[in-house]
């Protein structure tokens, strides 16, 4: 018999680190039980310990966003753990490599942006799918994609990158669509752009700390009902396609 638990349950994909983390760090502090999804054991279970010395409810879900049997797993150890997902926060993204003109357009390597896109957009709708079952279970479940302004095609930010920027796009698309399929439901899905932060992500010369790249991801995720659907946010409110 599964023990299911009063509080909210959280998956936070990517959350070994950086924004993740921080998006971990805030729904636990908020009375979430967080599922904390890694591929490195080892910074899974450090990232774990983190939030339990934080005083959060947290445990580890070994999760490697492009791989089907992984997802599943993760789906099932969930299920195991907490009965349900009230919360998926889909933070695993990848920059890919940017040496040797291999995300110039006019060079552009395609092995690079199928890795991208693999991990970026085919991720989340691995992780998303697998998760759908244990949403369903719950009362007002929600999913947050974490996008990029880069992504815009009216803003148009950041250096020129032909296989990160085009993932975040495609990312937001199919944000819109899953926001369609599920109109007439209780799920409300919408993306995020977290803006530049510190992280390792981007050398670490972000002007943003972590916990202010979590904030716009938290705040989505604890929607209410009539919360907005299908709609792109970052902390000044709408980012424009």
């Amino acid at each position: 018999m599964n023990h299911v638990n009063d509080s909210k349950i959280a998956l936070v994909t990517g959350a070994n680190k950086g924004i993740g983390l921080a998006i971990a760090q805030g729904l636990g502090a908020a009375g979430f039980t967080v599922a904390v999804g890694a591929r490195d054991d080892v910074k899974r279970e450090k990232a774990v310990a983190r939030l339990q010395e934080a005083g959060a409810d947290a445990y580890g879900v070994a999760l490697d966003v492009t791989s089907a049997d992984s997802a599943a797993a993760a789906a099932a150890e969930i299920e195991r753990r907490s009965g349900r997902l009230d919360v998926l926060v889909n933070n695993a993204g990848i920059s890919g490599p940017t040496a040797g003109g291999v995300q110039d357009p006019t060079t552009l390597d395609l092995d690079v942006v199928r890795a991208v896109l693999d991990t970026n957009v085919f991720g989340v709708v691995r992780v998303t799918n697998a998760m759908l079952p244990l949403l369903g279970r719950a009362r007002s479940p929600r999913i947050v994609n974490v996008s990029s302004n880069m992504g815009s095609l009216t803003l148009r930010t950041g250096p020129v990158m032909a296989a990160y920027a085009p993932s975040k796009t495609m990312l937001n698309s199919i944000t819109v669509q899953y926001a369609r399929r599920f109109a007439d439901t209780d799920i409300i899905v919408n993306a995020c752009c977290p803006g530049y932060v510190a992280t390792d992500f981007t050398g670490f010369a972000g002007s943003r700390t972590p916990e202010q790249g979590a904030a716009i991801a938290i705040r989505l995720a604890t929607l209410p009902d009539d919360g907005p659907r299908g709609g792109f946010f970052d902390d000044e409110g709408v980012v424009p396609w």
